[in-house]
C-alpha cells in the first residue's frame, strides 16, 4: 500500500494548476539575486512542455539591503516572480523556507538557494526521479557522480562530511547529502511536510527529509554539479548550529495542541465510563451482559500466573470448566494487555484494570488515529483530531466498548496501517516492524486484525486502481516486506498459535449463524447516541454490543459530498471504496430488500466458510468502514480549514457538525452488580471445601449467568468451579461452543432455574448425578438466594439425598468431607 501525492483537502481550484514553484529563501541577496531570477525564467520559458505554468517565490528572511526591490524589478518583467516574508527580523533558512513552501501552489516545488551553487538545468535529473514515483529527489555532493567543479574550503568541507556522518547515522539513514540546497518535493507533500516542522535555521532540511522517510515517502539521491560560490551565508558555526537543531529535532515531545488533543480524547472516555468509575466495585456495564464478569476474570488468571511465575500456565486453566479447562489462548484473554497490566490488577483487583483498559485504550486509539492522520492526510491538528476521534468513538465501537475491549482498543491498527504504508520504501526494517506490530496485535485481538487487514486490502486494491503505474512501482518492494512480516509474526507466534489451534480445548470453529447486518442498520442511529432510539437499534442488531453499524444517515450523506468534493485526490475514492465495500461485506450472505421480503446474494459468500473467516461475525465488517469516514472527514475539515471563502467554510463546518453531532455517545449505562455471598467474600469457604475439591455453584454458571466467575475473583482464585463462559469445543468435529456442553445434571438445575418446575426424581437421576459430580471432583455445592430457589433447594435434596446447611449466606451440600 502507499501513499499517494494528493494532499487531503486539495481545493479543485485553478490555483492547483501550477506545474512547478521555484522557492528561494533570500537573506540579503541583492547582489547576486537578479541574475539567479534571470538564469531561472529563462530556464523555465525554455521548457514549456515540462514547465507549461509556474512560479518563483523569493522568501525574504528580514533582508535590510535592496533584495526587495531587486524582485520587485523582476517581477515587473516576469508577473510570474513574486515575493513574501520581509520585515525587519532575521529568523533563518528554515523559517524563510517554511514560508515559501507554504505560499506556493505548485504539483512540483523546488527549493534552491540564491547562490545558484548547483544550475538550475539540473532540475531536469530531479524531474526524473519523481516521474519515477519518488516523492521527493534531493541533489547531492557526496554521490559517486556528482560533479564537484569548485570546492569549498577545506575546513568547510570537513566539517559537512563529519555532519552528514552524523546525521545519517541518528536522523536521516541511507542518504549521503542531505544539506545541498536544490530539492525537489511532490508539492502537496511539501506543504504538509513544511507545516508540521519547527525548525527555524539550517537544520530544516534534516527535519523535512526525516518527516518524509518516517512517513514512507521515498527520496531520491541524485548527483549533480555543483560549485562553490563566494559569498555563502553558511559560516563554520552554523555546522555546529545544525547539529543543536539535530538534538532538538530528536529530543523534543509534542507540542501543547497535541496534549491537549490527547487530554479531550482521554475526558471523553471518562464521560463514557463515568458510571463505573463512580463505584468500580459495586457496578457494571450492563449492556454487556455477564461479559465484564468474564474480562476481569481473565485479566485476574493472568495476573496470578504473571506474579507467581506460573508462565507455563498463561495458556491453559483448569479453575472453571473443571475439569477439562479452558484454552485461554483460543479465547480472548487479551495478554497483550493483561500481562503488562497484571501489577495492576494484583494491587487494585481486576475491576480497576477492566475500567483502566477501557478508559485508556479508547483514547489511546483515537491518539493513535490522530498521529496518522498528521502524519500521512492532514495538516490541520484539529481535523487530524475530529477525525481520530471519529475513528476511535464511533457508533460500533463505543458498542463494543460495553463488552469487547479487544474491538473497541486499537491503537495498534493505525501503527500497523503506517508501517504497511512504508513498505514501498523496500526497507526490511519497515518488514521487520510490521510483523512485530501484528504478531503484538494477535495478543490484544486477533478477529480485530483480520477485519483490518480486509479494509488495507480494500483501500490498496482502490488505490492500485486510481494509481496503476505507483502501484507496480511498488509491487516488488511491498511483496518483499510482506514476505518479511510474515516471517518474523510466524516466528513469534508459532507456539502460541499451534496451542490455539490444536492444544487442549481447542476448537475448529465458531458457529454464529447468519449475523450479517441489515441494511436499515447502516442509516440508523445507534442506541446510545444523540440522535438514537435504543428500541429501534435493538430491533435491526444481534444485541447492544454488536451495534456495528449504525454509521447515520447524514454522516454517510457527507461522506457522499465529500468524495464528489476530493474525487481528484486518489486516497478519497480509495477511502470511499474501502468503507462502500465494507459495508456491503457486512450484510452478510443474503441481504434483505426492505419492505419486499426479497434477499439478494451478498457479497460474503465468497469469503464465508474460509479458514479464519468461518468464525467471524460478518456484521462487524460494517467497523473497517469507521476509520475510512474518520478520514474522509478529516480530508474534509483539512480543506475547509485551508480555504479563505468564508461561505465555504460556515457551510461546510455546519455540515460537519450535522453529520457528528447525532452520532456522539452518551455515557454508557451502569448498574448495581449482585453482591458475591458472605461465605466466599470473607473466606468461610475454605472451611468446607477439600482440598483439590471443586466448589459447583447451582445453577452452574453459564454465559448468561457468570456470577460465579466474580465468586474466584473476590476468593483470589483459591477454588475451581464446573461450568463458566469461555468457548470451547463440543461433539465429535470440535466446533466452537459458548460455555462448556452441558452434562445431565448441569442441564436440569438449569432447566428448574429457568422455570421454577421440580422434575420428578428417580435412581437414573441420582446415579447421573453421582457420576457428574464424580467427573466434576465436586467437594461442595453452593446455592445462593435467587429466584427459584426453593424449587433448587427441593431438586437437589432429592438428587443428593441429604438437606442442604445456611452458612454465610448461602445454602450449602457438602458432597466430600474433609479428609475424604
Amino acid at each position: 500500500m502507499c501513499e499517494t501525492p494528493e494532499t487531503p483537502g486539495t481545493l479543485p481550484t485553478a490555483a492547483a494548476e501550477v506545474d512547478l514553484t521555484v522557492v528561494i529563501p533570500a537573506y540579503n541577496e541583492e547582489r547576486r539575486l537578479g541574475r539567479t531570477l534571470d538564469l531561472i525564467c529563462r530556464y523555465l520559458r525554455s521548457s514549456p512542455g515540462r514547465h507549461a505554468a509556474w512560479e518563483v517565490i523569493v522568501s525574504d528572511d528580514g533582508s535590510r539591503d535592496g533584495t526587495a526591490a531587486v524582485v520587485e524589478a523582476a517581477s515587473r518583467e516576469e508577473p510570474r516572480v513574486r515575493r513574501v516574508g520581509g520585515g525587519g527580523h532575521n529568523h533563518g533558512k528554515g523559517h524563510a523556507l517554511r514560508l515559501g513552501v507554504l505560499a506556493s501552489r505548485g504539483r512540483r516545488v523546488l527549493v534552491m538557494d540564491a547562490d545558484l551553487a548547483t544550475p538550475v538545468e539540473e532540475l531536469a535529473a530531479l524531474h526524473e526521479r519523481l516521474d519515477a514515483g519518488y516523492a521527493a529527489a534531493v541533489a547531492s555532493r557526496a554521490h559517486p557522480g556528482a560533479r564537484i567543479e569548485v570546492r569549498q574550503p577545506r575546513l568547510r568541507q570537513a566539517l559537512g562530511q563529519a555532519g552528514n556522518v552524523l546525521i545519517r547515522a541518528v536522523a536521516v539513514p541511507g542518504l549521503r547529502d542531505t544539506q545541498c540546497g536544490f530539492k525537489l518535493f511532490e508539492g502537496e507533500r511539501a506543504r504538509a511536510a513544511f507545516s508540521r516542522s519547527r525548525l527555524d535555521g539550517w537544520g530544516i532540511d534534516v527535519e523535512i527529509l526525516r518527516g518524509f522517510g518516517r512517513a514512507g515517502w521515498p527520496v531520491a539521491e541524485v548527483p549533480v554539479r555543483w560549485s562553490h560560490q563566494v559569498g555563502s551565508k553558511v559560516r563554520a558555526v552554523d555546522y555546529l548550529r545544525v547539529l543543536g537543531e539535530l538534538a532538538r529535532l530528536l529530543t523534543r515531545g509534542p507540542r501543547p495542541a497535541d496534549r491537549l488533543v490527547v487530554a479531550g480524547y482521554l475526558a471523553l472516555a471518562a464521560v463514557l465510563f463515568g458510571g463505573l468509575w463512580a463505584d468500580l466495585d459495586g457496578r457494571y456495564l450492563v449492556d454487556g451482559g455477564q461479559d465484564q464478569t468474564q474480562w476481569e476474570w481473565f485479566f485476574a488468571v493472568t495476573a496470578d500466573n504473571v506474579l507467581h511465575l506460573r508462565l507455563g500456565d498463561l495458556l491453559f486453566t483448569t479453575l472453571q470448566n473443571a475439569p477439562l479447562g479452558v484454552n485461554l489462548m483460543a479465547n480472548t484473554a487479551m495478554f497483550g494487555l493483561s500481562v503488562p497490566l497484571a501489577p495492576l490488577t494484583a494491587v487494585l483487583g481486576p475491576e480497576v484494570t477492566w475500567a483502566v483498559v477501557l478508559t485508556g485504550g479508547l483514547a489511546a486509539t483515537a491518539a493513535a488515529w490522530y498521529w496518522l492522520l498528521l502524519r500521512r492526510f492532514v495538516r490541520s491538528r484539529w481535523a487530524a483530531a475530529l477525525g481520530g476521534a471519529l475513528c476511535a468513538f464511533g457508533p460500533p465501537m463505543v458498542s463494543h466498548a460495553n463488552a469487547h475491549p479487544n474491538f473497541a482498543v486499537l491503537f495498534m491498527m493505525p501503527l500497523i496501517a503506517d508501517r504497511a504504508m512504508r513498505l514501498r520504501n523496500g526497507a526490511a526494517r519497515d518488514g521487520v516492524l510490521l510483523g512485530l506490530f501484528a504478531a503484538y496485535q494477535v495478543f490484544l485481538g486477533e478477529e480485530a486484525l483480520l477485519l483490518a487487514a480486509v479494509g488495507l486490502l480494500l483501500f490498496a486494491v482502490a488505490w492500485a486502481a486510481a494509481r496503476p503505474r505507483e502501484a507496480r512501482a511498488a509491487l516488488l518492494p511491498v511483496a518483499r516486506g510482506l514476505a518479511v512480516a510474515g516471517g518474523v509474526a510466524a516466528l513469534l507466534l508459532a507456539y502460541p498459535l499451534a496451542w490455539q489451534f490444536f492444544g487442549p480445548q481447542s476448537y475448529t470453529g465458531l458457529e454464529h449463524g447468519p449475523t450479517g447486518n441489515s441494511p436499515l442498520a447502516i442509516v440508523e442511529f445507534a442506541g446510545r447516541s444523540l440522535a438514537g432510539d435504543e428500541a429501534t437499534a435493538d430491533a435491526l442488531a444481534l444485541n447492544r454490543t454488536e451495534q456495528n453499524a449504525f454509521l447515520g444517515w447524514p454522516l454517510l450523506a457527507f461522506a457522499t459530498v465529500v468524495t464528489a468534493w476530493l474525487w481528484r485526490d486518489a486516497r478519497a475514492r480509495a477511502l470511499a471504496f474501502t468503507a462502500a465495500a465494507a459495508v456491503v461485506l457486512s450484510l452478510g450472505r443474503s441481504i434483505p430488500v426492505p419492505g419486499t421480503g426479497v434477499e439478494l446474494p451478498g457479497p460474503w459468500r465468497l469469503v464465508d466458510g474460509l479458514p479464519l473467516f468461518e468464525s467471524v461475525i460478518e456484521s462487524r465488517m460494517a467497523m473497517a468502514a469507521v476509520p475510512a469516514l474518520g478520514i474522509l472527514v478529516a480530508l474534509a475539515c483539512d480543506g475547509l480549514a485551508a480555504t479563505r471563502d468564508r461561505a465555504v467554510r460556515v457551510a461546510g463546518w455546519s455540515a460537519v457538525a450535522a453529520a457528528l453531532v447525532p452520532i456522539v455517545p452518551t455515557p454508557l449505562a451502569t448498574d448495581e452488580r449482585p453482591p458475591v455471598p458472605a461465605f466466599v467474600a470473607d473466606g468461610t469457604w475454605r472451611e468446607y471445601l477439600p482440598e483439590g475439591r471443586t466448589l459447583v455453584p447451582v445453577p452452574l454458571p453459564a454465559p448468561h449467568d457468570a456470577a460465579a466467575l466474580r465468586w474466584q475473583t473476590v476468593a483470589d482464585l483459591g477454588f475451581a468451579v464446573p461450568g463458566g463462559y469461555f468457548v470451547g469445543p463440543a461433539g465429535e468435529e470440535r466446533r466452537g461452543v459458548y460455555g462448556p456442553v452441558p452434562r445431565p445434571t448441569a442441564a436440569l438445575l438449569r432447566d428448574v432455574a429457568d422455570t421454577g418446575l421440580v422434575p420428578e426424581i428417580g435412581e437414573a437421576e441420582r446415579e447421573r448425578a453421582r457420576q457428574d459430580l464424580a467427573f466434576w471432583r465436586a467437594g461442595l455445592l453452593v446455592l445462593s438466594p435467587q429466584p427459584r430457589d426453593a424449587a433448587l433447594r427441593v431438586t437437589l435434596r432429592a438428587l443428593l439425598g441429604q438437606e442442604e446447611r445456611w452458612v454465610g449466606g448461602v445454602w450449602l451440600w457438602e458432597v466430600s468431607r474433609k479428609g475424604s
